[in-house]
């Protein structure tokens, strides 16, 4: 069974990582607070003297004209919609070394930005939803990470932030509901149901 900690237990245990570049997966289903979680780990870690930064998984959401093209616009987010080819060999050069450049996601435009940031820090704090899938192309990823972290949010609690994620964008509550329905939630229970196990839990209600 996976270690549940606190996010002050975890700045601790990866902060005695060993010295040099680790890369450490942050994996939760929509909703679950993976964004808040990892910009705080990321900021605790340096602040012990570990630098850490960030790396989402988002800026590898294929274009919408790809998506278009495959029929899967409407199920954008799920697995099948990332380059996990692409995060992998990005996941192979920040293991390498050095000042890596990396893909970010405007929402506001629905876009991927290439070369959006640039990696160049101790430890990277990569964030997604698939990160532990136990699927292909997705179990590529899983012996890169020196240590891996799932959120445990409980499904009803998912459902709730996800309606208000979307009321917030300005849809009705039976609109938000709708969605999260069609596409959210089927990509959480996929998370929650078929992510191999982590090496600790936060959990995050």
């Amino acid at each position: 069974m996976p270690e549940a900690l606190t996010l002050k237990a975890l700045v601790a245990r990866l902060s005695d990582l060993p010295a040099g570049r680790r890369l450490v997966a942050v994996s939760g289903p929509p909703a679950s607070g993976k964004s808040t979680i990892t910009e705080d780990l990321a900021t605790a870690l340096t602040s012990k003297g570990r630098t850490a930064q960030v790396v989402p998984m988002d800026g590898f959401h294929l274009d919408n004209a790809t998506l278009d093209k495959m029929g899967l616009r409407a199920r954008k987010g799920a697995p099948e919609t990332f380059d996990a080819a692409g995060l992998l060999d990005l996941v192979k050069a920040v293991r390498a070394g050095g000042a890596v450049p990396f893909p970010t996601f405007d929402r506001s435009l629905d876009a991927t930005v290439p070369n959006g940031g640039t990696f160049d820090a101790d430890i990277a704090v990569f964030e997604g939803n698939y990160l532990l899938l136990d699927e292909e192309p997705w179990r590529a990823l899983h012996p890169h990470w020196d240590a891996s972290i799932a959120l445990d949010v409980p499904e009803d609690v998912l459902r709730a932030r996800l309606i208000d994620r979307w009321v917030t964008h300005g849809m009705t509550t039976e609109d938000g509901l709708a969605r999260a329905e069609a596409n959210d939630l089927p990509n959480a229970r996929r998370v929650l149901r078929g992510s191999i196990a982590p090496d600790y839990v936060i959990v995050n209600h």
